[in-house]
């Protein structure tokens, strides 16, 4: 599809800080669009259809998949979430850079569905600094830890089949260096 090369994807393990290096550059660059999500879960407090999430019941998110019109999905807490594919398609045909945050298995789908987007791998320093981050958070029992670090060992085997690598060793150096990488893959000046 045209406009491709002005998709993006980071992806990594839970407590690399994905979410928080996506905030940081989009508060330098707001040109870097987000899309909505479609989700299954009801709408919390203050949040707002097309603008938080789009809110499906299960049954048309099956539909909406089997349509074709989610490029990648997944369930998390019992509830589905996915992203749309008019929301990405859109933006890339108007020549608009778009970031997802998409787990590795489907920033594979993404990459597979259109190869000229740009799958990008975020590291943690180490991997004692990824235990430090998760168990930091205080949110999760030890059992979660647990599990989240056998999903992060698992998932950092695959930072081969990626496009680009970039280490969270702090906020503003990975959000710079995310944003050299996109800057330089779409060919666009920085």
């Amino acid at each position: 599809m045209k406009g491709e090369k002005y998709l993006f994807v980071v992806s990594g393990p839970s407590g690399v800080g994905k979410d928080s290096v996506m905030t940081k550059l989009r508060a330098a660059h707001p040109e870097i669009e987000k899309t909505v999500s479609a989700t299954t879960r009801a709408p919390r407090a203050g949040e707002a259809e097309g603008v938080n999430y789009y809110y499906r019941t299960e049954e048309e998110f099956r539909r909406m998949v089997e349509a074709g019109e989610i490029l990648e999905s997944n369930c998390f807490n019992h509830h589905y979430y996915g992203t749309l594919k008019s929301e990405v398609e859109k933006r890339m045909a108007a020549g608009k850079m778009v970031l997802l945050n998409i787990d590795i298995h489907g920033a594979a789908n993404i990459k597979w569905l259109y190869p000229g987007s740009t799958v990008i791998f975020l590291l943690p320093p180490s991997w004692e600094v990824l235990e430090q981050r998760l168990r930091g958070r205080g949110t999760d029992s030890e059992a979660d830890v647990a599990n989240r670090l056998a999903i992060a060992r698992e998932e950092l085997g695959h930072a081969g089949e990626f496009d680009a690598w970039i280490v969270n060793r702090d906020l503003d150096q990975a959000a710079a260096e995310l944003y050299a990488e996109m800057v330089r893959r779409a060919g666009q000046p920085e």
